[in-house]
């Protein structure tokens, strides 16, 4: 028998039961508990018995539930499941309402620069967007969100002495804000009114060693390293070919040519996202062909001590020269490229041939399309004689570099 309102007004759970149904006919029926009534419709989909929650009376009256009922009957007349066809709606709500709030334009965004982004730059993106932006700003919509509240937000992290992390994360608000321009969603950037609010960067460069008699000396700790082969021959490596810690590590052995003598790093390894040769010196190939009966079955020639399948860990070669009794405060393992970028402009390298080889962007805009191979035959001569040089300190001899001679 159909219900009325009245009834369903009135309607409470017996004493003696947990909860009762009363049926309003095509499915519909009203479950009343001690904690309330809902709204319930019972259908059949393909072979399986399922139940449609409709909502909660009295925010859902019984003409709006008979509604519901009907609504649900069309779908099932289409053959669409209708427990199915209110999660869509429901997560499409959610999509909707997301849009123009900065959490959503922000995931937007680095949704759409997946292909263009490193997976660590978009990994780190989005966690320092969680972390740090998305609790206070996420929820708002772009268009309401006020310089004021993105001061209030970076200069919390300002507050904790993290004054490189504030600089990052207005950068980053700016990027997000200028997207939502150029997608109609706000008229400007808020960030932009933020010129001079924060405390400026400190510039710190990275512990380096670049007197010929203490590079000399590092050089003769690291030959003398008492550890793990792979650990020793990445250690060997870092001032040879002075790449970023991370390429280092990341190296392949597909990316090793041994007819050529050249590593050849993929674009998407790459800081600047461009293909970059580093030359091989004697010495390096050396290193490597020791190490090739050992890691060369595998994918990375620097692999994990604990599982083939990954490289070494980021901290391994910091590690290894905090056990040979370098502090930090005296050579990390990014500032061998400091060392060799500042000995081998002492020494008269073309500063051009020397950017190439650090993979530095250009800094002229003339010189356009990146070319991987640029200043190669001068690259080639001069990691070979900085491998010499190198040698040379190791073994405390007085060495003149090539370069000041020529």
């Amino acid at each position: 028998m159909a219900l009325s309102d009245a009834k369903v007004k009135a309607i409470k759970v017996p004493l003696n039961k947990k909860q009762i149904k009363l049926s309003d006919g095509g499915g519909l029926y009203l479950l009343v508990k001690e904690a309330g009534k809902y709204w319930k419709m019972a259908y059949r989909f393909g072979v399986k018995q399922k139940t449609l929650s409709i909502g909660v009376y009295p925010l859902v009256s019984l003409k709006e539930a008979r509604n519901k009922r009907n609504e649900a009957h069309k779908l099932l007349d289409q053959n669409i499941d209708p427990s199915q066809y209110k999660q869509k709606q429901k997560r499409k709500a959610i999509m909707e309402s997301l849009a123009d709030t900065f959490e959503g334009v922000a995931r937007e965004l680095i949704t759409k620069n997946r292909g263009k982004w490193s997976s660590t730059y978009a990994k780190s993106t989005q966690s320092r967007l969680e972390r740090h932006v998305f609790p206070w700003l996420g929820s708002m919509r772009l268009i309401d969100i006020e310089p004021p509240d993105v001061l209030a937000v970076i200069q919390r992290a300002e507050s904790y002495g993290k004054i490189e992390m504030a600089h990052r994360l207005k950068m980053l608000c700016g990027q997000i804000f200028r997207y939502g321009v150029a997608t109609g969603r706000i008229k400007s950037d808020p960030s932009r009114d933020l010129q001079g609010a924060l405390a400026p960067i400190v510039t710190t460069h990275r512990a380096t060693i670049t007197e010929p008699k203490k590079v000399g000396a590092l050089m003769r700790a690291i030959a003398a390293f008492e550890g793990t082969l792979v650990v020793k021959c990445a250690l060997l490596l870092t001032p040879y070919v002075f790449t970023r810690p991370g390429e280092l590590r990341h190296a392949e052995w597909s990316e090793i040519d041994f007819e050529k003598a050249e590593w050849r790093i993929p674009a998407e390894k790459m800081k600047m996202k461009v293909v970059h040769i580093v030359p091989l010196s004697n010495q390096v190939m050396t290193v490597l062909k020791e190490l090739l009966p050992l890691t060369g079955s595998g994918k990375y020639v620097f692999p994990s001590i604990r599982n083939m399948s990954r490289p070494m860990s980021e901290n391994t070669i910091n590690v290894a020269l905090r056990r040979l009794g370098y502090e930090k405060h005296e050579i990390c393992a990014h500032g061998f490229r400091a060392m060799a970028s500042t000995m081998l402009h002492e020494q008269g390298w073309n500063t051009d041939v020397i950017e190439r080889q650090l993979a530095h962007k250009e800094g002229n805009a003339s010189k356009g399309a990146y070319n991987h191979a640029r200043h190669l035959p001068e690259r080639v001569r001069m990691m070979q004689v900085w491998a010499d040089y190198l040698d040379g300190l190791r073994e405390g001899a007085q060495v003149i570099p090539i370069m000041k001679v020529l």
